[in-house]
């Protein structure tokens, strides 16, 4: 296979078709708009089933039933119409069924704008519908990472009768850069031993996130808890760069993530033994990493587009060992290298952490700066 250049949100669309995607519902939102546009053309010609729903409420429940037939399904949306599909992946969670969703996420709250952003970090990982249920949430840096655990999240939500969620903003679904797209896999002629696909022959099959005696109910919830510790025992994806000599350590995902390495490379040029740890499973969380990076250095810096939501994981993966950092920009605000190595400088220099929150000693400093 060779590389192409190719944009994310079309590049990830194509990737689930080539993954074995049998049925898409969606509805369009910027700035994931053009994979579902994908979507439209390329569905339909390979025989597969594409709708654009009435609403994202609508989509999310078209999912549900395709889940539960078995087949390969998938939906994606942005922010604000995400937090529209909760009760639907509540539902998904319950009935315990595998499907795929991509969230693309943008400035906010509320409406917001376009422009790129990680403020769902909260609502993916630890919101979601009503309930106790995790979903396993990847959160690629590049074009070629979001095709690789597009074609893995499938695989996973199979494995684990899970919801699995693909996170990026909003620039890695607009960005276009060199990748390879995987060979086209042919469709499952079988379908599961738990699908609903007509009792013809074989005993009764019943799927539902019903449970009205509270006994079941917290049977139920104690089985899904139960293949969450398998996950998180074997599904945790974490890549580090520099921190074989590291003295400080920085920690960002996505796009965020990709930036601080090219910040890390040119504190590494003057001199600051800094390295990058850079979370691909937000949900399992790489706490195991965290702790043992926490061991090693002096004091982190926690990078984000929102105002420190993965922050507070990693404050807790630390126990408190070293002095915790925190740099943030908001409403689509996109941060610059330069700005990170400021941050590095400062914690390299021995800035003072003082006693009170990373992200009060943040405001403080964007204070002055707008000043």
């Amino acid at each position: 296979m060779s590389r192409e250049l190719l944009k994310g949100n079309t590049a990830i669309a194509e990737a689930a078709i080539r993954a074995g995607l049998q049925a898409y519902f969606g509805y369009p939102i910027t700035p994931q708009t053009e994979l579902l546009e994908w979507m439209a053309q390329r569905m339909p010609e390979l025989g597969r089933t594409f709708v654009q729903a009435e609403s994202e409420l609508a989509a999310i429940n078209m999912v549900y039933g395709a889940a539960c037939t078995g087949v390969r399904v998938m939906t994606s949306s942005s922010s604000p119409g995400v937090s529209l599909m909760m009760e639907g992946l509540s539902y998904i969670a319950g009935t315990e069924v595998p499907a795929v969703l991509v969230d693309v996420m943008r400035g906010g709250p509320g409406l917001g704008n376009i422009a790129p952003a990680q403020g769902d970090y909260n609502q993916i990982v630890h919101g979601g519908g009503h309930g106790d249920y995790q979903v396993i949430t990847l959160a690629p840096a590049s074009v070629q990472e979001a095709i690789d655990l597009t074609v893995q999240a499938f695989d996973l939500a199979e494995q684990y009768r899970s919801i699995v969620v693909l996170l990026l903003d909003g620039s890695l679904g607009q960005m276009m850069e060199p990748a390879e797209l995987p060979p086209m896999q042919p469709l499952r002629s079988t379908r599961p031993d738990w699908a609903v696909d007509g009792a013809n022959g074989r005993p009764r099959r019943f799927l539902s996130s019903i449970y009205l005696n509270p006994p079941d109910e917290e049977a139920a919830n104690l089985r899904m808890l139960r293949r969450w510790q398998v996950i998180q025992a074997n599904e945790v994806r974490c890549k580090t760069y520099f921190m074989d000599d590291a003295r400080f350590a920085v920690v960002g995902f996505g796009s965020t993530g990709r930036m601080a390495l090219s910040a890390v490379r040119a504190a590494r040029a003057e001199g600051i033994p800094v390295g990058l740890v850079r979370p691909i499973s937000l949900s399992p969380f790489p706490n195991a990493v965290i702790e043992e990076v926490s061991r090693q250095v002096e004091s982190l810096l926690v990078v984000e587009m929102n105002s420190g939501q993965m922050l507070e994981d990693v404050r807790l993966a630390c126990h408190d060992r070293v002095p915790v950092e925190f740099y943030g920009r908001l409403g689509g605000v996109v941060p610059f290298p330069d700005e990170v190595l400021a941050e590095i400088r400062a914690l390299a220099a021995g800035r003072p952490a003082g006693s009170e929150h990373p992200r009060d000693r943040w405001l403080s400093r964007m204070a002055q700066v707008q000043a």
